[in-house]
């Protein structure tokens, strides 16, 4: 029998057990040391908040909009790269989460279900996150396949021009589908439940880049395309000519520092995500949430900010919302409830920030999650 599942951290300690040990270091790990990776959530609990009492707390609304679409809750599923591998099908089991809790669910390039795969098991618009590519021809398809199912925004990562060294996924050979080597196999076989999902479903590779991509037929094939597919003269200009391809909202990630966000302001994106893309690139990096208040100064109201990174909690939502974020997301809290449970694992973590986000903004006097604001932090702690 399972212990009662009360937060987000029990969720991952589940997790731990029930995935394979290349893909829970994959979604659990950052670059070289871990120092931003660890920052990211212990920034968070250095903000206190100041508590209020005898104030109405009744008729509480977490609802709001992120770039104008409303939400039931201010936080968003984050794209994660092999989320597939996290639990068989992963990415239709979290899109399927997201819309039933009314909010929104990021699909990864680098995700193993298709878009078409996510667009054809789900109902409600999803958004699709796009890496550029020296392959521009893949970067046009791309873009119409998610125009095609749909989409209602494009989320289009900055930080990934060359690729922070992550030492756990090289130790453990990370390659999906897994390779079969001993210690793989060893440990799958402590995994039943994991394989025999994996046995259950055809999603075992990169759904959106495989039979698309001119050169990759396969998945020997496309680990040599992709290392080789980042691209590292990625410049604002790029941002343009994809903003006038898509032509619908933008969004971009991977904001850390004021002057980039003011040229995000600039480059007539929608939204900015503050996010250091969970500590697994530059390591020695400001935390997001530590590096939001100096983003918001330099941007105020030009531009939608949002933020990711070490949200854990929806204390830790309410905190970013108190700095001036209008929307966060969660990526390593929805994929610890995806391997641990599958679609319900997803479904009880967004419940858990939820719930989290509610009571903590009943207790700093507030019923409506719009108008919370640095007034609920105690100065100095932030």
């Amino acid at each position: 029998m399972t212990a009662a599942i009360t937060n987000i951290e029990d969720l991952r300690v589940l997790a731990e057990k029930r995935v394979p040990r290349m893909f829970y270091d994959y979604a659990d790990s950052g670059s070289w040391t871990e120092s931003t990776y660890r920052a990211n959530t212990t920034d968070f609990a250095r903000i206190k908040f100041r508590q209020r009492v005898a104030v109405n707390m009744e008729n509480r609304s977490l609802r709001t909009t992120m770039v104008g679409q409303p939400v039931a809750m201010p936080v968003a599923l984050a794209p994660t790269g092999l989320t597939g591998m996290q639990h068989a099908d992963g990415e239709i089991l979290a899109a399927r989460a997201a819309e039933k809790a009314g909010v929104p669910f990021t699909l990864s390039t680098m995700s193993i279900c298709s878009i078409e795969d996510v667009a054809e098991n789900t109902s409600a618009p999803f958004w699709f996150q796009l890496y550029v590519l020296k392959d521009r021809v893949i970067i046009h398809r791309l873009i119409d396949r998610a125009k095609a199912a749909k989409c209602s925004a494009l989320v289009l990562t900055l930080d990934l021009q060359v690729l922070g060294q992550r030492h756990k996924d090289i130790k453990n050979g990370l390659s999906a589908p897994p390779r079969l080597t001993l210690p793989n196999i060893l440990n799958m076989m402590t995994k039943p439940r994991w394989c025999m999902g994996m046995l259950g479903t055809k999603r075992r590779h990169f759904g959106n880049i495989v039979g698309h991509a001119e050169s990759v037929t396969d998945m020997s094939s496309l680990s040599s395309w992709t290392a080789q597919q980042f691209d590292p003269a990625l410049s604002w200009d790029d941002v343009q000519w994809i903003k006038e391809k898509w032509g619908g909202k933008l969004i971009v990630k991977g904001i850390i520092d004021a002057e980039d966000a003011r040229l995000a302001v600039q480059s007539g994106a929608d939204a900015l995500i503050v996010s250091n893309h969970g500590g697994r690139q530059l390591d020695g990096a400001q935390s997001s949430i530590e590096a939001l208040p100096a983003i918001m100064d330099a941007v105020g109201d030009s531009i939608e900010v949002h933020l990711d990174s070490g949200i854990r909690s929806g204390q830790d939502v309410l905190k970013a919302l108190a700095l001036g974020a209008k929307g966060t997301y969660i990526g390593r809290a929805f994929l610890y409830g995806l391997g641990a449970m599958g679609e319900a694992g997803v479904s009880k973590a967004l419940e858990i920030i939820q719930r989290e986000l509610d009571i903590s903004m009943a207790f700093c006097g507030h019923t409506d999650i719009r108008k919370v604001d640095r007034s609920i932090l105690v100065p100095g702690t932030y």
